[in-house]
């Protein structure tokens, strides 16, 4: 029994192989544009909050309301809802490329939020002390707040990381590709239970590693 199954595991690896693949490839492309955008977004919003060197409260709630809109939408909802845009700016709807679009939106907002978090955790007294020395405000973000932060940074980063595995699941059931799109053709439509397990295991592995890696990195910068 086990032999057959393994036997049957092995005329699927490539299609296994691929999906893998293409998981990593959507996760971690849209981790990347995720971060382009939440980052500096995460920075505005703390530094026009109140009090802080920068203070300014239209800016501040007018980003806080667009930023917790774009949470409050539902992934699959959200996939459906930017197909448009998805078209606009990859030409398709359709595979891993076009998948990372709604990905991306998806995950910016919580990667702003988590780095307004993060930033928030650094001592007041630290920034403080930088003006008084005259720093300016470029000065305070790129040498004082992010790197004080960059622990808590890293570990928000992995749990986004994390997050969007599960989202690029789900992407694979309206062809985005992945092991989501190989879990739903094999594991639902074909009944296929060897197939569904791996993929799952195969999952796990992938968040183990990422957390593993995610917690090595914040204690390493943690004690710099």
């Amino acid at each position: 029994m086990l032999a057959d199954q393994l036997a049957y595991l092995s005329t699927i690896s490539p299609e296994l192989i691929k999906a893998t693949w293409e998981t990593l490839y959507m996760t971690f492309v849209s981790v990347f544009f995720a971060m382009l955008l939440g980052v500096p977004l995460g920075v505005i919003l703390v530094i026009t909050d109140k009090g802080h060197i920068k203070e300014n409260q239209v800016v501040y709630q007018v980003l806080g309301t667009i930023v917790n809109i774009l949470r409050s939408y539902p992934f699959i909802i959200l996939l459906l809802a930017l197909v448009p845009f998805t078209r606009f700016v990859v030409g398709t709807t359709i595979g891993t490329t076009a998948a990372i679009v709604p990905l991306t939106v998806g995950a910016a907002p919580f990667v702003a939020r988590m780095v307004e978090s993060s930033l928030k955790e650094v001592d007041k007294g630290v920034v403080e002390a930088s003006l008084a020395m005259g720093a300016n405000t470029w000065q305070i973000i790129l040498k004082v707040l992010l790197p004080e932060a960059l622990p808590g940074i890293i570990l928000g980063t992995t749990i986004t990381t994390i997050m969007v595995i599960g989202y690029s699941a789900m992407a694979g059931v309206v062809g985005g590709g992945g092991l989501g799109d190989l879990a739903v053709r094999y594991g639902y439509m074909r009944f296929d239970t060897v197939v569904m397990v791996t993929t799952v295991i195969i999952l796990i592995i992938m968040v183990q590693v990422i957390q593993s890696l995610g917690n090595f990195l914040a204690a390493k910068f943690n004690k710099q």
